[in-house]
């Protein structure tokens, strides 16, 4: 992703989270005189997002660098950064901060990953849908391409879908499904999903149900010649298991996030049966992957 494309993504990011609330971000200090504080003076938006872009522009900075800069103290840029770190904008460093898109590995929370490669995400779920019968059986992990996914898949019938994705039951139409089950097990907030075993039970006095799918949809964050990978542990184990219980397994993944390598290793290439991108993959993966056997899908 080209540096201009990263701070047009945290701009957006930025203006989505400020719409979900009103607190002042790097307000005038007391002590600040009138004449400084005619020059300083902005919205709280338009702070917010001059922040988080000084910061995506720089690269790294310091808090005092913010300070400096912002006409504000230290006390007010620390919570300021602490804010946009908890939103997934910036990462917190000793004594200052660095912009969330030089941190691959990072969880980002969702309403900032829902402004990432929107086109992409598009393109790979519409590509995924069809290969989707009519009457399948799915299975879809947490996370914003699988969110396209389940939208991409409006005018199917009669499927049955079991997911970790906390978000797509509000999401897809009631038309497309004949049952919607979701895995239960730990909440992650900032995914919007659960972590736990890939089963079901219908109540604690039933043993849980053998189950499987036509079809695992798996999107990840990293795909390389040694496979596919997340940043979270319980969710690479999560998708392993989903991957195991299906008859066929196709891996999402945007231009992206090819030839990277990220924490947890959810599987080898061996393991899909295809990889949807919205872009050819290097030479060099897509060696890798025909020698797997797995059969590559683009535009």
């Amino acid at each position: 992703m080209s540096a201009n494309n990263g701070l047009k993504v945290l701009f957006s990011a930025v203006f989505a989270q400020i719409l979900r609330t009103d607190m002042p971000l790097c307000a005038r200090d007391d002590g600040m005189d009138a004449s400084t504080a005619t020059v300083k003076r902005r919205l709280p938006a338009g702070r917010k997002a001059e922040l988080a872009a000084y910061v995506a522009e720089s690269g790294q900075v310091t808090v005092v660098d913010l300070a400096s800069h912002f006409g504000v103290s230290i006390d007010t840029v620390r919570r300021d950064l602490d804010q946009l770190d908890r939103e997934g904008i910036v990462v917190r460093t000793h004594g200052g901060a660095v912009s969330a898109m030089s941190v691959p590995g990072r969880d980002r929370g969702l309403d900032v990953r829902l402004q990432m490669q929107i086109s992409e995400k598009e393109r790979i779920a519409a590509l995924a849908a069809d290969l989707i019968e009519d009457g399948s059986v799915l299975m879809l992990n947490a996370g914003t391409t699988t969110l396209a996914v389940a939208r991409a898949l409006r005018n199917h019938r009669n499927l049955t879908i079991a997911t970790n994705n906390l978000r797509i039951p509000a999401e897809i139409s009631p038309s497309v499904f004949r049952d919607l089950y979701i895995f239960g097990g730990a909440v992650r907030t900032i995914t919007q999903a659960t972590t736990g075993p890939v089963t079901l039970a219908m109540n604690s006095h039933t043993p849980e149900v053998d189950i499987r799918c036509d079809y695992a949809l798996i999107a990840v964050g990293a795909v390389d010649g040694s496979g596919f990978s997340t940043s979270n542990l319980g969710d690479a184990t999560m998708m392993s298991e989903m991957i195991q219980r299906a008859d066929r397994t196709a891996i999402l993944a945007d231009s992206s996030k090819l030839d990277r390598r990220l924490f947890a290793q959810v599987g080898p290439l061996e393991k899909a049966d295809y990889l949807i991108t919205d872009a050819e993959p290097s030479p060099e993966l897509s060696a890798a992957l025909a020698e797997a056997g797995v059969t590559v899908v683009t535009p």
